[in-house]
């Protein structure tokens, strides 16, 4: 059984007991989210719309971080212009805990 959700402007594929980084969400480590649900795969098929209105995915947080440092290099030529600049995404790390279908 898996579940499809969506959170941060981003969908996920999730079982239960999947560790995954979503967006940065405000909520401390060791405490409970939910997410809306989009289509959830179980014994009668797939399941979306109406079916999974009341459908919801709960997770516990792990904790929060910053992914890899990505490198934003502007340069133009001729003119002696360029800027080096980084950027870490923030992320939080949440544990999949039951799928409410």
């Amino acid at each position: 059984m898996y579940a499809i959700i969506a959170t941060g402007g981003k969908q996920y594929k999730v079982a239960e007991g999947d560790i995954i980084k979503v967006e940065k969400l405000n909520a401390e480590a060791g405490s409970e989210v939910k997410f809306d649900v989009i289509a959830v795969s179980s014994d009668k098929g797939l399941l979306c719309g109406e079916e999974v209105a009341n459908a919801s995915v709960s997770a516990n947080v792990i904790g929060n971080g910053k992914g890899k440092k990505v490198v934003v290099y502007k340069y133009k030529r001729k003119t002696g212009y360029h800027k080096k600049q980084g950027h870490r995404q923030p992320f939080t790390k949440v544990e999949i805990k039951a799928i409410n279908a």
